[in-house]
């Protein structure tokens, strides 16, 4: 398994667990990523930082240690 960092630009992957603790995690379902949801990476920044995707027939910009926490396939 890798993390949703590791993701190539253009591919769609499915969550299949979600690490770290407590309040960071809490914050990552809110955004509606939970497991086996299916996930478009859109653009990655030049750098890395952040990973533009879309969950759920929406838009989200994620920091790349918030993308190094979901766990896809």
């Amino acid at each position: 398994m890798k993390t949703l960092k590791e993701v190539a630009c253009g591919q769609t992957v499915t969550v299949k667990k979600l690490t770290g603790d407590g309040p960071v995690k809490r914050r990552i379902m809110d955004m509606g990523i939970t497991k086996g949801v299916t996930i478009f990476v859109r653009k990655v920044a030049p750098l890395g930082d952040p990973v533009e995707v879309t969950v759920r027939n929406y838009e989200l910009s994620l920091r790349k240690a918030d993308a190094e926490m979901i766990l896809v396939e």
